[in-house]
């Protein structure tokens, strides 16, 4: 086992209770990694609670999604946190949870959600002020998790280059959102932020 596994472990628990107590991974919903090395990650096992979770729900696969230990389980969606690590070399945590907001406002259709003029936008790079906008991609919900990544890998190819030209972000319809950033705390932070604009961009609706 990695020397820094204890520490990605420690990191994905407390982000588990954190994201449970603002209501971001009911039931048995959401999954957790943190970068262990340039091929390897630690990300929760398939089924466990988020806010309950402890260092045994944690375990360690390789970049294509294999497990290290064959008796352990991850998600499915293990690929997409592998997806977003092959691809962004800065990316050291991913989380991916399902909030109502993300939810909601990711099945009112079309390919993207923009969110402009919220002071929280400072959360994602090269965003210095409130003064800008981010259209979030919205990629379909598909139970063949190797084909939803490939969707996303060519979404990726078709963008510009330039820091914050990707956000480090996407919606599934219907289903959550992802977030990645350089370490644990920076993805919480944008998790934080990224839902706290949704929620707002959701009340705003609620009040045309």
């Amino acid at each position: 086992m990695s020397a820094a596994f204890p520490a990605a472990a420690a990191a994905i628990v407390a982000a588990g209770r954190r994201m449970d107590a603002l209501g971001w991974v009911p039931a048995t919903a959401g999954n957790f990694s943190v970068r262990l090395d340039d091929r390897r990650l630690a990300v929760t096992v398939s089924g466990r609670h988020k806010g309950f979770l402890t260092p045994d729900d944690v375990m360690v696969v390789d970049l294509d999604g294999v497990a290290e230990n064959p008796a352990q389980r991850s998600s499915a969606e293990t690929l997409l946190h592998c997806g977003i690590y092959r691809r962004f070399p800065e990316a050291g945590a991913v989380l991916h949870g399902h909030s109502i907001a993300n939810t909601v406002l990711s099945r009112a259709g079309g390919p993207s959600l923009t969110l402009a003029g919220y002071e929280l936008l400072k959360v994602f790079p090269g965003l210095p002020t409130h003064d800008a906008s981010v259209d979030l991609p919205v990629v379909e919900n598909d139970q063949d998790i190797a084909r939803m990544q490939r969707g996303l890998d060519a979404l990726w190819d078709a963008m510009p280059e330039g820091m914050g030209a990707i956000p480090p972000g996407y919606l599934i319809r219907g289903h959550g959102s992802y977030v990645w950033a350089p370490d644990m705390p920076m993805a919480l932070a944008r998790m934080e932020g990224l839902e706290f604009m949704l929620r707002c961009a959701l009340e705003e609706r609620s009040l045309r």
